[in-house]
């Protein structure tokens, strides 16, 4: 691995956010569970027990531990169309396929337009 492509952000703040997915219990009580870490979880009688719990339990868990962001470089492939690129290069013939193609365009648009204006006159017949 190449040294350069290691980057370790410790830049640390105050707080951080988690998202908290909260469940109403068939028993009345309340589950609260970190999203992301399934075995970070309190259950409680309400809401705001439950939630303090998971900030004890989330305070307890991060004591000895850091959060760091880590960049690493992708392994560059080769992009999928490029084995065709330049295929017709040694083609006698693809400047002529190129001439069709543009000549068969060119024919469906007159046609698209012509199709666009007797629609319009008869819209106006109407």
């Amino acid at each position: 691995m190449n040294p350069n492509s290691l980057n370790i952000d410790t830049r640390s703040s105050c707080k951080r956010s988690y998202d908290v997915l909260i469940e109403h219990q068939a028993d009345g009580g309340v589950s609260a569970t970190v999203l992301g870490w399934q075995d970070c979880q309190a259950q409680a009688s309400t809401k705001e027990e439950a939630l303090n719990t998971l900030r004890q339990l989330i305070d307890a868990r991060l004591q000895n531990t850091e959060i760091v962001s880590l960049e690493i470089d992708l392994p560059q492939s080769e992009h999928p169309w490029m084995r065709f690129a330049g295929m017709f290069k040694d083609d006698a013939d693809f400047e002529q396929v190129l001439a069709d193609i543009t000549h068969y365009r060119e024919e469906v648009d007159q046609e698209a337009e012509e199709e666009y204006l007797r629609h319009l006159d008869d819209g106006e017949e109407s």
